[in-house]
């Protein structure tokens, strides 16, 4: 599955793919106690949620343990562009510039965001030459 693209991830799914991200491979007891850091939910919620999303291959679990290990099947960055290809093509008719412009309009900007958005630019004007 690894040249397929994943199916997107709900927001639950992401929820969990974000802890899984941020802590590593991790058990659903650790992956529960950080989401309840910021929302109510149930362990068995948990639990079953990641179940489904190793039926979708969105996490990959080893059950080598007592404690099964769940681990997101992508990275953060590939699944961060495939959200945003995906929104892109469905909301922006596929125009990154659109997006790009739209994201920016409505709140304030950092300057070190404008940098770091001026330095990818700059990065990216310099390949096509």
């Amino acid at each position: 599955m690894a040249d397929k693209t994943l199916p997107r991830p709900t927001d639950a799914e992401l929820a969990i793919l974000n802890v899984l991200w941020e802590r590593g491979p991790s058990t659903v007891r650790d992956v529960h106690e950080a989401l309840t850091t910021t929302q109510t939910t149930g362990y068995t919620t948990v639990l079953k949620l990641m179940q489904i999303m190793t039926e979708k291959g969105l996490v990959v679990r080893d059950e080598s343990q007592r404690a099964h290990i769940y681990e997101a099947r992508s990275s953060e960055q590939k699944t961060q562009r495939q959200l945003l290809t995906d929104l892109a093509e469905r909301a922006f008719g596929g125009s990154p510039a659109k997006l790009v412009m739209q994201a920016l309009s409505d709140r304030r900007t950092s300057t070190d965001d404008l940098n770091a958005i001026r330095d990818l630019l700059d990065r990216l004007e310099g390949e096509t030459k």
